[in-house]
């Protein structure tokens, strides 16, 4: 006699509604854009690169991209209730204008824009000079 097959449930995902006030991390690099959402204490919610969204190669870095993948933040971001965000901007590629912009258009409230680009503050170290 053949043992009965195990079934296993699957839970659907928990849903966070009415986050109210959220934190979207833009990191624009010369390779690819990723643009993430949180909230206030620093929980993701969800996240989108573009090379995850199928963009490859040289087209990840586009602006066109960067609009892309910020279109679904905004759509993950309206069904979790977030309305007011602060954006932080990291990087300086391509599509963190773009990706800036198509969140002013979202309608969100934007409450502050951080920049958090590294910036080297006297640079490397210089090689050793030669002797001869």
């Amino acid at each position: 006699m053949a043992a009965p097959k195990k079934t296993t449930v699957r839970r659907k995902k928990i849903v966070r509604k009415n986050v109210g006030l959220g934190v979207i991390h833009i990191h624009a690099s010369f390779n690819n854009t990723m643009v993430s959402l949180a909230d206030k204490a620093g929980d993701s919610i969800g996240w989108a690169s573009a090379g995850a969204e199928g963009f490859t190669s040289s087209k990840k870095s586009t602006p066109f991209a960067a609009a892309q993948v910020t279109k679904l933040i905004i759509d993950k971001m309206k069904a979790v209730g977030v309305t007011q965000v602060e954006v932080v901007i990291s990087g300086i590629g391509g599509g963190r204008d773009s990706a800036l912009r198509m969140l002013g258009a979202s309608g969100a409230d934007i409450l502050s824009i951080t920049d958090k680009t590294p910036v080297p503050h006297n640079g490397c170290r210089p090689r050793k000079s030669r002797r001869v």
